[in-house]
């Protein structure tokens, strides 16, 4: 037993921080967590749970106008009531933060509300209270950060976005990325005028450039309008509304407009700056691979160390950070090659491992297999919309090196694919696998001749 009083202290009780500080406890450690806002982090409270309960409910439109092709016919119009979406999702998400609560409690975690303050490399200090630790584990995540501009103080951030007071009828997004996107399709299904403004020339900068472009094409087929290389140059409040003046000379009124121009380390007024912990060029805690900052008895995982934004990656290296500090067994180091993700834009967009224009750089001769379709169930909905599946195989090798889908459910179908892509199957093993008939994931193992390479 050592002379601290705890052998970890996690600040933050996101899903990285609760998995740490639980698993940790299972090895016999003494653990307590300090939580200043809600447990369950970003994800569970302000990301992807209540994003992904927004988009289910924006595909209702399409679902009842899809239904008449097929026989069905409502009785009268749909009528989407805001309120209801947001004060159920509400509903949801306090069952799911006493979920966490309960599930710290049973594994013998101590739980403080409160803001924790590092005092030096062992003690922090929470309500008053001095706490000594033989680790302390930073897991405070991201918090959102708007661009300075006139009138900046009228947007809302991706925090606020869920719990409007009333519903946008006109509703535009500044940003480019996974938040942006989901957003603007998210806004535009539930019946928004929904706007999108990005400075560069097309968004999700990093995916492939065949996903990005088809999944613009089929968000403006929705009914998103998008507006690219400009920003905003100011917003100012206007009888009925906000005004948006952009940088290209164009002005739009809206009544929302929300800020996804990113997340930034919540690390403001923690106290690390008391020890010198070394930050990477971006602002993030740099870390090893024992997830150990400059001051060893500080670690850090999750958002704040600048690796991929994504609560898969939080979980397994909260789990790694138990093997290297808490179990006797040294393990082999976390491997961030060809995690699969999800972009929940209408349509979907599901991917993993490397895009035609990576792989280009890394593996040379490579073959691309692309389907570019229309999905069955449109043949009698009427819908225009069409899926896109790729494959990118290394030549030298056959080892299917990247996989991605833009349509329907693409995460789901993506998920079984990535078991594929990370255990390095080849395009013979794809072939080889009978497909589901009729499914359009069966593309993924039918398509035999390659579009070019």
């Amino acid at each position: 037993m050592s002379d601290f009083d705890y052998d970890l202290f996690v600040i933050g009780a996101g899903s990285g921080g609760v998995r740490a500080a639980r698993t940790a406890a299972s090895t016999g450690a003494r653990v307590a967590v300090a939580e200043e806002r809600y447990l369950g982090g970003t994800c569970v409270n302000v990301g992807c749970v209540p994003k992904k309960l927004y988009s289910y409910a924006a595909h209702f439109h399409e679902a009842f106008e899809d239904a008449g092709g097929f026989g069905w016919h409502l009785p009268e119009a749909p009528r989407f009531e805001w309120t209801t979406l947001r004060d159920n999702k509400i509903s949801e998400i306090k069952r799911l933060n006493d979920i966490y609560g309960r599930l710290l409690d049973t594994s013998g975690v101590r739980l403080i509300n409160g803001r924790a303050l590092v005092e030096d490399a062992h003690h922090v200090a929470v309500n008053g209270e001095t706490i000594s630790a033989e680790k302390i584990l930073v897991a405070v995540g991201g918090w959102p950060w708007v661009p300075d501009f006139p009138g900046k103080e009228h947007v809302v951030d991706s925090n606020r976005v869920f719990d409007l007071a009333t519903f946008p009828e006109r509703f535009l997004v500044l940003g480019g990325g996974y938040i942006a996107v989901e957003f603007a399709s998210i806004f535009n299904g539930l019946g928004s005028d929904a706007h999108l403004v990005y400075r560069g020339d097309l968004f999700l900068r990093g995916f492939d450039q065949q996903v990005r472009e088809f999944t613009r094409d089929e968000m403006a087929k929705k009914g998103v309008q998008l507006h690219f290389n400009t920003n905003i140059a100011s917003i100012e409040k206007v009888e009925g509304g906000l005004r948006v003046s952009l940088t290209n000379g164009e002005h739009l009124e809206v009544d929302t407009v929300l800020s996804a121009t990113g997340r930034r380390p919540h690390l403001e007024g923690l106290g690390l700056d008391r020890l010198d912990i070394a930050l990477t060029d971006s602002g993030h805690l740099h870390v090893n691979e024992r997830f150990e900052t400059s001051t060893p008895s500080i670690l850090a995982l999750g958002d704040v160390t600048g690796g991929p934004e994504l609560t898969p990656v939080a979980l397994a290296e909260a789990m790694q950070l138990v093997r290297y500090h808490f179990d006797e067994a040294e393990p082999v180091p976390l491997d961030y090659r060809n995690i699969p993700t999800a972009v929940f834009c209408h349509p979907n967009i599901g991917t993993v491992g490397l895009s035609e224009e990576q792989a280009r750089e890394t593996c040379g001769e490579i073959r691309i297999y692309v389907a570019d379709f229309r999905p069955m169930k449109h043949t009698l909905s009427g819908s225009s919309e069409r899926c896109l599946m790729k494959l990118i195989v290394d030549d030298a090798s056959d080892v299917v090196v990247g996989a991605h889908m833009v349509g329907e459910e693409a995460g789901e179908v993506i998920q079984g694919i990535a078991v594929a892509v990370r255990a390095g199957l080849t395009k013979a093993d794809f072939d080889a696998t009978v497909g589901i008939h009729p499914t359009g994931a069966e593309e993924f193992v039918t398509m035999r001749v390659p579009t070019r390479s």
